[in-house]
């Protein structure tokens, strides 16, 4: 397993709309939008200290789920890879970030029967996880697999189990960690790697974002925010209740590479 670590420079982000109070989630809560906001706005901030350059798109209002970034579009191996979503209402995120990704990047592009959302997918660098979900069925890790193995990325796939994405249960933050929920750090699948265990009581936790030094990750979680500085991290903790509230994390909010 590498010890480097992510080496991200570059991210695209979407402040939420108007609308982002329709967001798709597994227990619907009243979002305040006016605070999302404010919070994706501390986000950005921790991107950009922690070296990224960001830029930042109009909210979209036909798309209530659309500031999520990662799940309709993905840079891996040089390749942006145009997802299919799995969410019927998500449908058409795609289009939002295909031109921008094909005026940048040689891209490759889902078709049906495949669907793959960005949230189930852990990149390892030269080793990518997919998990197969509600939102990413096997057709679209094959199509996957068969763009990013000829480019030396091993593409292996697994079932989450009860989690919504991949991410909700793990996330990489490079040098070789994972951060795992307890329920999941005994995988198989991360028996090579150093592990950050979330314990169940800060559950949301397991979705960080690390880059470089850094992990940005929810505030508001003690016992993974000590291990990951344990670890030799900088830690940016940021305020995501209205992200939580639809499901969404530290790498959602991002088009990252």
């Amino acid at each position: 397993m590498s010890s480097a670590p992510n080496q991200f420079t570059y991210a695209l982000t979407r402040p939420p709309g108007a609308n982002y109070v329709n967001a798709l989630a597994e227990n619907p809560q009243r979002i305040d939008v006016a605070l999302a906001r404010r919070q994706h706005g501390e986000y950005v901030d921790a991107l950009r200290a922690a070296g990224v350059q960001t830029e930042i798109l109009e909210p979209n209002e036909n798309f209530p789920d659309a500031c999520f970034m990662q799940d309709p579009a993905m840079v891996l191996g040089g390749v942006a890879v145009l997802n299919r979503m799995g969410a019927p209402s998500r449908v058409g995120e795609t289009d939002l970030v295909a031109g921008f990704l094909r005026a940048r990047f040689e891209t490759r592009a889902l078709t049906a029967p495949a669907t793959l959302e960005g949230g189930d997918v852990l990149n390892c660098g030269a080793r990518v996880v997919v998990g197969e979900t509600a939102r990413t069925n096997s057709a679209g890790i094959a199509q996957l697999r068969a763009w990013l193995e000829p480019r030396d990325i091993c593409v292996i796939s697994t079932p989450v189990g009860a989690f919504l994405h991949l991410l909700t249960a793990v996330t990489y933050v490079g040098q070789g960690i994972v951060v795992a929920h307890e329920d999941f750090a005994e995988h198989p699948l991360l028996r090579e790697f150093g592990k950050v265990i979330v314990p169940r009581a800060e559950a949301y936790a397991a979705n960080t974002l690390g880059i470089g030094e850094y992990v940005i990750m929810p505030a508001g979680y003690p016992k993974t925010n000590e291990q990951l500085r344990a670890k030799g991290f900088q830690v940016l903790p940021v305020p995501m209740s209205e992200f939580h509230k639809a499901d969404g994390g530290p790498s959602c909010l991002s088009l990252i590479w």
